[in-house]
């Protein structure tokens, strides 16, 4: 027996869709906060693309530039980055000479890092476009709304 569009559409709803329980995905926060990262994503992507960054790359250099020098762990810890992550990450940027690693003078077993020249002009130049790029994804928000967004995201991280 074959099953051709009109068998199919002909089947009653419950026939071919399991019991949903009141699952909706459009309603589902995962889902939403899954789709507003890939929006912000895309749109965040847009400033990094000339200076072929990553959004991770980025965040570890605007924290370097907002706090100064920092040992990696508290780069990774300020950043949201595990270990493993801001190590590759810290790694492909000392590579691409946007930060330097010097050994810390209290002690010598830690490295502290800190942006070059070359990563604190990099930095500052996309500075005004990441703001822009904020001000982009709430874009849809009143200015009321546009805090209490923020506002709530901070309690939520």
């Amino acid at each position: 027996m074959s099953c051709t569009p009109e068998k199919i559409s002909a089947l009653p709803v419950s026939a071919s869709l399991p019991e949903a329980e009141g699952f909706v995905l459009d309603e589902q926060v995962a889902h939403l906060m899954r789709r507003a990262h890939q929006r912000a994503s895309a749109l965040f992507l847009t400033v990094l693309a000339d200076a072929q960054l990553t959004p991770t790359q980025f965040f570890a250099m605007a924290r370097l530039h907002e706090m100064g020098k920092l040992s990696q762990n508290r780069l990774g810890r300020l950043a949201a980055m595990d270990p493993a992550t801001i190590q590759g990450v810290i790694r492909r940027l000392h590579e691409r000479g946007y930060i330097e690693r010097l050994a810390d003078p209290t002690d010598r077993r830690r490295m502290v890092l800190s942006l070059s020249p070359l990563g604190q002009e990099t930095v500052v130049r996309l500075l005004g476009d990441a703001n822009r790029i904020g001000d982009e994804i709430v874009a849809p928000l009143n200015p009321d709304e546009r805090e209490m967004f923020v506002s709530l995201l901070k309690r939520l991280v």
